[in-house]
């Protein structure tokens, strides 16, 4: 009966943190440029077997019953969210696939790459065209802060280019990731990218739509389905609990005192 109460806490857990991971996506439901991430979970193998112990004996009836659920690494969903357009010249917005390049500075000097699929661009104090939402600089083709002067308009065409009064000031460098699953989400619509990943980078072939910004990507009814599902797992697998205790409440202060 144990084995049963372990059980169903397996599936409680995994159950609570679907929930976590789906409300979090509900959350950002208005977020531009956000991408949902799926929780998965996957069958635990007995702990004979998961502790590399093969010569131990072991209940082989209990290891068919399974040890339970535990979670697997999380997907992100990188399908493209609506453009819409907005009317700002510093809204950016990449049609197809690809992501903007920002950078910033580690602990100790050292500079860090992040991809950013949100173009809210704003220009800062010295100029530079800067994230609106981090405040880290964009970075152009030649691997550079982009530096616009003065207070001119700005256009951006298709590839990337923009310019400024009618003269090129920079070209946006936009790249693609070839192994995505190395990229990790570090907050502010920022994937951070190690310097191996980001030597596997690959020209982007999205296109830039500027006065647009892309939508968050989660659809709303399929979260929420979603969260709704994983409740249940929760309050299934809590009731499961509930009987596993009573049983054992039984066995030992009833039927250990027949006789």
């Amino acid at each position: 009966m144990y084995y049963g109460i372990q059980l169903a806490a397996s599936g409680a857990l995994t159950g609570l943190y679907r929930t976590d991971v789906l409300s979090n996506n509900l959350a950002n439901l208005n977020t531009a440029g956000f991408k949902p991430d799926f929780a998965f979970t996957r069958e635990r193998d007995a702990a004979r077997v998961e502790d590399g112990l093969f010569n131990v004996p072991s209940n082989e009836l209990l290891e068919k019953l399974g040890a339970g659920a535990h979670m697997a690494p999380n997907a992100i969903d990188y399908s493209q969210g609506n453009l819409t357009q907005t009317g700002n010249p510093f809204d950016f917005a990449i049609r197809g696939d690809g992501f903007f390049v920002l950078r910033s500075l580690a602990d100790g000097g050292a500079s860090e790459v992040n991809l950013t699929r949100d173009g809210r661009f704003a220009q800062d104090s010295s100029g530079r065209l800067v994230s609106a939402n981090s405040g880290l600089p964009v970075m152009s083709e030649q691997n550079r802060p982009i530096e616009l002067g003065g207070t001119g308009a700005i256009s951006v065409a298709a590839d990337g280019t923009i310019s400024q009064n009618g003269e090129v000031v920079a070209k946006l460098q936009l790249v693609d990731i070839q192994n995505r699953d190395l990229l990790k989400k570090g907050g502010n619509g920022i994937f951070r990218v190690s310097s191996q990943a980001f030597g596997q980078s690959i020209p982007a072939t999205g296109v830039v739509e500027q006065r647009m910004l892309e939508e968050s990507a989660v659809n709303a009814i399929s979260a929420m389905m979603g969260v709704q599902s994983a409740a249940r797992s929760v309050g299934t697998n809590f009731t499961m609990i509930s009987y596993q205790d009573r049983m054992m409440d039984r066995a030992i202060n009833t039927f250990a005192r027949i006789g």
